[in-house]
């Protein structure tokens, strides 16, 4: 058993570099894990600043100085910020309110069509069938209101951690943008200067990473966007919270769809029945999917993530379960991360080669 694992320890860990490597992986994933919570804010300002790095290279490619570059960036992300904090965000809260006023009506109206199977289906489906499904969703919903209600009561520490979020974070964005520079050299210098393994997974990683996320921003704007403009159209109430819940849900592959239709349903049942005007709705949505799978996200992402599906539901579950929401919004970009640093994991045949190759190429002792 000794010999077992000291031939395994020697295949994938005898080259420093890969000791180098794990250890840097362990810190980091250390950090994340144990302090994830407190470092909050801290993790949202490099996500944001990573996010927009893109366009401040974009305008240095076309000759602005780094430091313009970043303000300029910077000033049209907060504007973005605002419109979405004082102008997006009272519109949904409003619209949540609203709902949550009309739900006892709408259940009910629930309840009534559901009594109404019965007789449309007996061969398929009981009255008592029927009355246990009620009372599991009407205890279910109960438990619902009560968990939202304790959450208000408990929110009050949480809006005033959310109101110092709004200072710190932005505060540091402008200044991850400003002084990247600065700041990779200054975290460079507690790294080895030889660590070409560690360059080799983050450049490739990076490239990813970055295309995933980006991607991922622009492709929760554009369905966000279209299913809002298609649900208004169309005159469906709660447009503007139901158009959010369709754009967040392409956070979550294969499953994200499928859920949110159950209340775009509902909804759109409540408000017109099973009328031509349903099943209009129904289309559209599953037209707005249709191009979001097939048309936007290969336009979107093409090959920059490659990764079977059980790796990505299996991604979303761990991760989402570790960190929530962030959780599964970088699901898919840790999994390739972890898919990229296996891929460029040497074993001990290739340390072998590149030994070789380095005895090769060093010059003759005189």
């Amino acid at each position: 058993m000794l010999r077992i694992l000291r031939d395994w320890y020697d295949d994938h860990f005898s080259n420093p570099q890969v000791a180098i490597l794990a250890i840097a992986l362990i810190i980091g994933f250390s950090v994340v894990i144990f302090m994830g919570n407190i470092l909050m804010p801290f993790f949202a300002a490099i996500i944001i600043a990573y996010l927009l790095d893109g366009l401040v290279q974009k305008l240095c490619r076309l000759g602005i100085p780094h430091t313009p570059a970043a303000i300029l960036v910077f000033v049209v992300f907060m504007g973005a910020f605002l419109f979405l904090l004082f102008a997006i965000v009272p519109m949904i809260a409003r619209q949540l309110t609203q709902l949550a006023r009309e739900m006892p009506l709408m259940i009910n109206m629930g309840q009534q069509a559901l009594m109404r199977l019965p007789e449309m289906y007996p061969e398929f489906i009981s009255q008592q069938q029927v009355r246990n499904y009620i009372n599991l969703m009407t205890s279910e919903v109960g438990k619902f209101s009560q968990q939202i209600l304790s959450w208000s009561l408990a929110s009050v520490t949480s809006i005033i951690a959310f109101l110092v979020y709004l200072i710190l974070v932005p505060l540091m964005v402008f200044f991850f943008l400003k002084d990247k520079e600065h700041l990779i050299q200054w975290f460079s210098s507690f790294l080895p200067e030889n660590r070409p393994l560690m360059n080799l997974v983050w450049s490739e990683v990076n490239i990813k990473i970055a295309s995933y996320v980006r991607g991922k921003a622009m492709e929760i704007i554009i369905v966000w966007a279209i299913s809002y403009a298609t649900f208004a159209i169309m005159g469906l109430d709660f447009a503007l919270l139901l158009a959010m819940l369709v754009g967040i849900s392409v956070l979550i592959p294969y499953v994200g769809a499928t859920v949110v239709t159950i209340p775009i349903a509902f909804i759109a049942y409540v408000q017109w029945g099973f009328t031509s005007q349903f099943a209009y709705l129904m289309i559209a949505y599953a037209i707005i999917q249709f191009f979001d799978g097939n048309i936007l996200v290969p336009i979107l992402f093409s090959e920059v993530v490659n990764l079977h599906p059980i790796a990505i539901v299996t991604s979303i579950l761990v991760f989402g379960g570790l960190w929530g929401f962030w959780g599964i919004f970088f699901a898919i970009p840790l999994a390739t991360l972890i898919q990229s640093i296996i891929g460029a994991w040497p074993n001990k045949e290739v340390i072998q080669e590149q030994e070789g190759l380095a005895q090769e190429e060093s010059p003759p002792a005189s």
